[in-house]
This record gives structure tokens, sequence and C-alpha cells, in this order.
């Protein structure tokens, strides 16, 4: 009888420790630190990124306990599908991906803004090009199908009688990265540039492009948010105090972008360099920066208007209805 209750006592012990070193692990995967991704691109329209990231000022909101990473992203399109797969919580990204993925099904919300204005249309030198209605025949480039630049400016030339060739017109569209368009450019294989700034002035300067139609000129370029803050419904429901915490961030970096201009563009400066391997010249950004304004506001009726115009411009496949897209109740506070 000892004998058995000698033997039962060492299970017990042994299951303990067994048990014991179970809890252990589990305490030690609970201990490790949150992961925060913050996307954004390395453009104007997505300086407070940038500044938040230079300044700190994501790691000063989320605290120690949360690790917060970078990523910068070619388009619009592949931040959708980071954010869609959980590699980002939260990031800077134009309107239009946001609108298509939303109306798929995506959950996709968008809690502020970031910057409005911004996106020009420019033309080659040499391509023959000195209004929009030159345009018929031609190659026009944009970061992505149906980003924001590419609805602005398809919104633009329908006025015109111009249509791209994806809807039965004429004008030829490919894309790519902004910081390769000048190598395009002098190649000859692209024609007109629908682009967010700095890279309209860039390619002025160095390629001799000529701006078609500017920033305050094209569709929505004054009043459409060029950037916006996106993360997603889960992550509203699950933490919103993170979601509070990435807010106050962003709402803090365009704070300083507003009130220390130059500090702000000399770290955008190095924030594109390091991302890009570009270095902009001082006078491009100073030009640049003068079509862009940066503020957390979103102006819900430019939006849906905006997305009216992706539905008929055949981007969307079902008239929208942006109304549970937009949650400023985190920017507002």
């Amino acid at each position: 009888m000892k004998k058995k209750l000698g033997y039962f006592s060492l299970m017990m012990l042994l299951l303990a420790g067994v048990l014991s070193g179970c809890n252990a692990a589990e305490e030690g995967k609970s201990g490790e630190k949150k992961k925060v991704v913050i996307g954004y691109f390395p453009n104007l329209d997505h300086v407070p990124a940038m500044i938040a990231r230079e300044k700190g000022y994501y790691e000063e909101a989320l605290g120690k306990e949360v690790n917060v990473e970078y990523k910068s992203f070619p388009d619009g399109g592949a931040f959708m599908v980071a954010l869609k797969t959980g590699d980002v919580q939260a990031g800077l990204v134009g309107p239009g991906p946001v609108m298509n993925n939303f109306t798929n099904g995506a959950d996709v919300k968008i809690v502020a803004g970031s910057s409005s204005g911004g996106t020009t249309i420019v033309a080659r030198k040499g391509s023959g090009i000195h209004s929009v209605k030159d345009f018929a025949g031609k190659t026009f480039i944009t970061p992505g199908v149906g980003c924001t630049h590419d609805v602005q400016m398809e919104t633009f030339i329908k006025d015109f009688g111009i249509e791209s060739n994806r809807i039965g017109g004429t004008l030829k569209h490919t894309t790519g990265k902004p910081a390769q368009y000048a190598g395009l450019f002098e190649s000859g294989r692209v024609d007109i540039a629908a682009v967010p700034e700095p890279w309209g002035t860039l390619l002025v300067k160095e390629a001799g492009a000529k701006v078609i139609v500017d920033s305050n000129e094209i569709s929505f370029g004054k009043t459409l948010p060029n950037s916006v803050l996106a993360t997603s419904g889960k992550l509203i429901k699950e933490d919103p105090e993170l979601v509070q915490e990435i807010v106050d961030a962003h709402q803090k970096a365009i704070k300083f972008i507003n009130e220390h201009p130059e500090e702000a563009k000399k770290l955008t400066i190095a924030a594109i360099k390091r991302d890009t391997k570009q270095d902009l010249a001082k006078d491009v950004v100073d030009n640049a920066w003068q079509r862009i304004t940066y503020t957390a506001d979103v102006n819900e009726k430019v939006v849906q208007e905006f997305a009216n115009s992706s539905y008929d411009l055949k981007f969307l496949k079902e008239q929208p209805d942006f109304s549970a897209l937009i949650d400023q109740q985190f920017a507002q506070k």
C-alpha cells in the first residue's frame, strides 16, 4: 500500500512539473511584446507616418510593451493585402484602394485623414503634349490601377471626352513605382504621369517634364484626402485603446509638420532616401510641399463623391455606400 501511495505521489509530482512547465511556457508567450506594424509609402502624401517614425511618436504613444515596426509599400494594392493578412495593423494609404477593398468586403476602416492635394499630371519632354486634348493615344502611368491618382486623372480627362483603354478609350495605362518614372520618361515608354509629390516636381526638374494639370485643378484636388490613416474593423473592436494611441501619434505628427515645416522637410528627405535610395533636393521638396495640406480631417461627402466617380469609371463593380467606412471617433477625441 505504501509502495502504491509512493508511486502515486511520484506521478502526481511529475504531472505537476509538466503542468508547471506548460504554464511557464504560456507565461513566456504572453510576456512577449505585442508587435504593431505601421505601413506607408515614400512620398509627400505620407509625411505624417515618416515624421511619426523619425520622432518616435508611435513608440511613445503605444508604450514600451509594444514593439513598433515600419513597412514601406510601393502602392495601395500591396498595402491592402498586408492589412487584410495582418502583416500591418495600420498605416497610410490612398482612399482609392481602401474604397475598392471595402466594396469587395474587406474589413477596413478610415480612422483619420492625413493629407490632401499633391496630385499632378505631367507630360514628358518631347511627347508633343501641350494640353489634355493631346492625351488620346498616349500612354500614362499611375502607381496602381484604381489608385487615388488614377481615379483623379480618369475623372478629370472624362470631361474632355478621353478615356483609358481599360474602358474602351485610346489612352493606354500602365503602372509602376513613382521613383522610376524619370527613367520611363527618358526611354519614351511613358508619356504622361498622374503622380503624387514630390515625384511630379522631380520629373519637371530632372526630366524636363511639363505640368499639364496642377494639384489644385485635378478632380477632387483641393478637398479629397490623398492619404488616410486606415486600420481594420477587427482591431477597432478588439483593441480600441491601441487604435486611439495610433491615431494620437498620427495627429501629433501632423501637428509637428504644421508647426515645424522646415525640420519636417529635413526628416522627410532623410526618410525617403532611406526607403528609395533617392536623395531629394531641398528645392524640390519646397516646391512640392506647397501643393499639400496635412490634416487629420476627412470630408466624408467628398469621399463619397470620389467613390461615385470610381463606380462610374468601372473601378468599382457596385454603387458604393461608404457610411460605414469612415470612423472618426478616435480623431475627434
